[in-house]
């Protein structure tokens, strides 16, 4: 498939030299623009953010995201069936898993492990008491 190009054949997976992307130019030139926030880090952002609140006659100042999960509480407290089904299904998807350690075992299976070991050596302690005060 030589069309005759000086640069060699033209073809699949070789498309004529005056057509390939120029070294250095983007591929898609007006595409987003760097440094363009997501709506995901906007909202993170926007929660973070800090603002002054009055709370029992004191003023606080705490981040937009504990402001609102205040209202939202204090909503479901008074009684707003709608604020207390959002609470409950905010509440499922903010339960953690068990924080891992470097080697990837859930730290929770560790103490488990450590807190059976204190228990067997407490027990086999105290037997070891029992029998000194048998005696």
């Amino acid at each position: 498939m030589d069309d005759g190009n000086q640069h060699g054949p033209v073809g699949y997976g070789n498309p004529p030299e005056h057509t390939r992307f120029k070294k250095g130019m983007s591929g898609n030139p007006k595409g987003r623009p760097k440094g363009t926030r997501n709506l995901a880090s906007v909202l993170e952002r926007t929660l973070r953010e800090r603002v002054v609140i009055n709370e029992n006659g004191t003023r606080k100042i705490v981040t937009k995201g504990e402001a609102a999960i205040k209202q939202l509480v204090n909503k479901a407290a008074s009684g707003d069936l709608v604020a207390m089904r959002q609470l409950s299904s905010l509440a499922r998807s903010a339960e953690v898993e068990p924080a891992t350690d470097q080697n990837g075992t859930a730290l929770a299976e560790v103490d488990l492990k450590i807190v059976n070991r204190l228990l067997k050596k407490l027990q086999e302690s105290n037997i070891e008491e029992k029998d000194g005060i048998n005696e």
